[in-house]
């Protein structure tokens, strides 16, 4: 199960999806043909459940017209992806964990 805030979150997100299916006129199977996958598991996304692979529940949500991250833009969204890259760029490639060592009086 995840923690609540996230299968809040993917109870939103899949009635967006569903109503955005709705407003195109588009039956579950027509969706699905869209997006590659069947028509179960586009309404396991629209149910919000934590199994669909989060590649699958983006396409779906694009396919029908959700913004993805509250960005209709595509070149700003590819914006926001370099902005991430470079970021990422400046951090440590990986993290070392240090044991708390005594500090060496005898200097």
């Amino acid at each position: 199960m995840p923690p609540p805030v996230v299968a809040e979150a993917l109870a939103v997100l899949g009635q967006r999806v569903r109503l955005g299916r709705q407003e195109r006129g588009w039956s579950a199977a027509e969706l699905a043909v869209r997006a590659g996958v069947t028509a179960p598991t586009v309404r396991a996304a629209e149910a919000g459940r934590p199994g669909t692979a989060s590649g699958t529940l983006f396409t779906l949500a694009w396919l029908v017209g959700v913004p993805l991250f509250e960005i209709d833009d595509p070149v700003e969204l590819a914006r926001l992806r370099r902005t991430g890259e470079r970021e990422l760029a400046l951090l440590p490639a990986r993290v070392v964990h240090r044991q708390d060592v005594e500090p060496d009086a005898d200097f």
